[in-house]
């Protein structure tokens, strides 16, 4: 019990100090977008998950995030509390009825000329692995007016799923939600071809109004991340979740109760997997 104490404390400390830290200063804010996302996670039903996302451009790169992941980050840098113990040792940890916004989607996509780069704290390691940037789109002939923007049309391809995508060239900015980017103007609305995935833009922040602000994404959120690749870190998630499973059955009332809540949590997962609907297929 003692070393599970000292080992939460650790993980308080790990995650205190990882956002106690201001926001990178560096990115110029050129343009900030929200998206919605309506997803049908799994295949067993036709309801729609929706949740919110932020992109903000700067000068050379993009930065793609969920807002209530953000949010939960600046509730972390305000809350943040000290506590000394007897033994002269310190507990960070936060104030007391703080709760922490909670989302599925937690990563950070960084988008550039050069590539897309996907950033996930998994455990107490920050993750991160490169990909190129989507080239083989298809400009298709059509137009359309999404929320009064007028917007081309184009097709690709993307990890096992046929997307159409309206971006908008009166908006010169070659990015979009996700990991979509590389047209001739901002990506307004993305779909893919069985309507299970829709990004659409909601919001954005008018030129007059970015004037003089900057990125306002946590730096620790992309800085200093261990280099890997895409399925080593869905291994790397797989991993914390039996670890996790392992932790919470440790207190069960018996050695045998505790196996049994592993091995039904990891039979709960398996069973899921067969009808989950990921973004990406491949």
């Amino acid at each position: 019990m003692h070393y599970q104490k000292k080992l939460l404390q650790l993980s308080i400390l790990f995650y205190s100090l990882l956002f106690y830290t201001q926001s990178y200063k560096q990115d110029t804010l050129r343009g900030e977008f929200t998206y919605q996302l309506k997803a049908k996670f799994d295949i067993r039903t036709d309801n729609r998950y929706e949740e919110l996302f932020s992109l903000q451009i700067g000068d050379n790169r993009s930065f793609f995030a969920s807002t209530i992941s953000l949010k939960g980050d600046s509730v972390m840098v305000n809350s943040g509390t000290t506590t000394s113990n007897p033994d002269g040792s310190i507990t960070l940890g936060w104030k007391k009825g703080v709760v922490i916004p909670k989302t599925g989607f937690s990563f950070t996509i960084i988008q550039s000329n050069e590539n897309i780069q996907y950033f996930k704290l998994v455990g107490m390691s920050l993750l991160t692995y490169k990909e190129p940037v989507i080239k083989n789109w298809r400009l298709v002939d059509e137009t359309k007016i999404i929320n009064t923007i007028n917007c081309k049309k184009a097709e690709v391809t993307f990890k096992g799923r046929n997307w159409i995508a309206w971006y908008s060239p009166e908006i010169p900015l070659p990015y979009g939600p996700y990991k979509f980017g590389g047209l001739p103007g901002l990506i307004i609305k993305i779909t893919d071809d069985k309507g299970d995935w829709d990004f659409e833009l909601v919001k954005s922040v008018s030129d007059s109004k970015l004037r003089g602000k900057l990125i306002n994404i946590n730096k620790t959120r992309f800085t200093d991340a261990i280099e890997t690749t895409q399925p080593k870190l869905k291994q790397a998630l797989r991993n914390a979740d039996a670890n996790a499973a392992a932790v919470l059955a440790s207190y069960g009332t018996t050695i045998i109760k505790g196996q049994e809540m592993v091995r039904q949590r990891e039979k709960e997962r398996e069973e899921n997997k067969k009808f989950e609907n990921p973004i990406e297929l491949e």
